[in-house]
């Protein structure tokens, strides 16, 4: 099978610089590495092809070579003095700066420097909660419970059953790495990596812990208190510092993030701070004018609707909405009013009616209406 291109193989063109290719092998070295990958051999094989692009294009000598001659190589032979099983020229530093933290190289033998992991920030926590309408207008203080990893509370997080039961891994010395020589074309290059033995921390465990069986943590159930603002809505979270997972060697814990969900109301609908609602009235109380009750969320209020109120018409009550949720104000409440026709009328109430609507002319009305209705579309 004819080998890809190069620079096809890291995503880039010909005339790409030298921090483009970097940081492209960074991102495609991350993405295959069989730590990341374990078993998958198109990952595996993904990867060998990345770091021999890379240790061509990464070096000026052979990228000028590789640009001129291909794959051949100026003899046609191709590029044998590469080991392509390794890494190019840089390329133990980008892996280390990627998966250890840190390294580089000196000379011609460089290395990373060792030491075992360090400590390590435990991972942030999600937790959905569902709150009513008025506790998110008015805030409220939720006890909730959450599932995190804890340092194990028998043997304080060394993971042995016996303090004494910790001893120094014999393979990397207590370094958490261990170091193999490689010889290339640009010198001799020691790739450091992981322990197998400790998995790099430095120690190894005689007689676990019974009841984290030597993982040092355990997942428990913890009550937390939450403080809901006022005016908080849907799909806003709330973030508790260090109330996450707890942290490995030594590192911080984790945080929480408490998502809020609000249920609808029966009455009312959110707009930011604004809310709105629709309220009925008769056909008299829109004609005559008539003071009515009108709901908020802090109790019932009079209002005056003024004689002539059409249908769908909006009034507005100023600071009746919701508080704003870092104070300074609160919002609006918009009350759109509906004529309710009655269903069910008695003969009395028809004949009523009917006296009403010749009195008004508003027969006449309808006729001068369906006449421009006429006007317009013909017939």
């Amino acid at each position: 099978m004819a080998k890809r291109d190069y620079y096809e193989v890291l995503g880039l063109s010909k005339g790409a610089s030298e921090d483009e290719i970097k940081k492209a092998y960074r991102k495609l070295a991350k993405k295959y590495h069989p730590d990341l990958n374990p078993g998958n051999k198109e990952a595996e094989a993904a990867f060998k092809e990345v770091n021999e692009a890379y240790q061509v294009l990464s070096n000026s000598k052979a990228r000028a070579q590789y640009d001129q001659f291909g794959h051949e190589g100026p003899a046609g032979h191709g590029f044998e003095g590469f080991d392509f099983g390794g890494f190019g020229e840089g390329g133990f530093g980008d892996i280390f700066d990627m998966f250890f933290g840190g390294g580089g190289f000196g000379g011609n033998t460089g290395r990373r420097s060792s030491g075992q992991k360090g400590p390590a920030r435990g991972s942030d926590v999600r937790y959905d909660l569902k709150i009513t309408f008025e506790e998110a207008a008015f805030g409220a203080r939720k006890e909730i419970e959450v599932v995190r990893m804890e340092d194990c509370p028998e043997c304080g997080g060394t993971g042995a059953k016996r303090r004494g039961d910790v001893r120094t891994c014999p393979k990397c010395h207590g370094s958490g790495e261990v170091s193999e020589a490689q010889n290339t074309a640009f010198g001799r290059f020691v790739n450091v990596r992981v322990c197998d033995r400790c998995h790099g921390e430095g120690t190894i465990i005689s007689n676990p812990c019974p009841r984290c069986h030597g993982r040092k943590q355990i997942r428990r159930v913890r009550k937390i208190n939450v403080t809901i603002p006022a005016g908080i809505d849907n799909d806003q979270a709330i973030t508790l510092r260090g109330e996450g997972e707890k942290g490995e060697r030594g590192g911080p814990a984790g945080d929480l993030y408490v998502y809020i969900s609000v249920k609808p109301h029966k009455l009312f609908k959110r707009e930011g701070y604004d809310l709105y609602c629709v309220i009925p009235i008769t056909f008299g109380q829109a004609a005559l004018g008539a003071e009515i009750e009108v709901p908020t969320l802090g109790g019932r209020l009079k209002y005056t609707v003024p004689a002539g109120t059409q249908t769908g018409t909006s009034f507005r009550l100023h600071n009746q909405g919701i508080q704003h949720l870092k104070g300074g104000g609160r919002g609006d409440l918009y009350v759109k009013v509906t004529i309710e026709v009655p269903k069910r009328l008695t003969e009395k109430q028809k004949v009523l009616l009917k006296e009403f609507e010749e009195l008004t002319g508003e027969m006449d009305q309808r006729k001068s209406f369906f006449d421009k209705m006429k006007d317009v579309f013909g017939g």
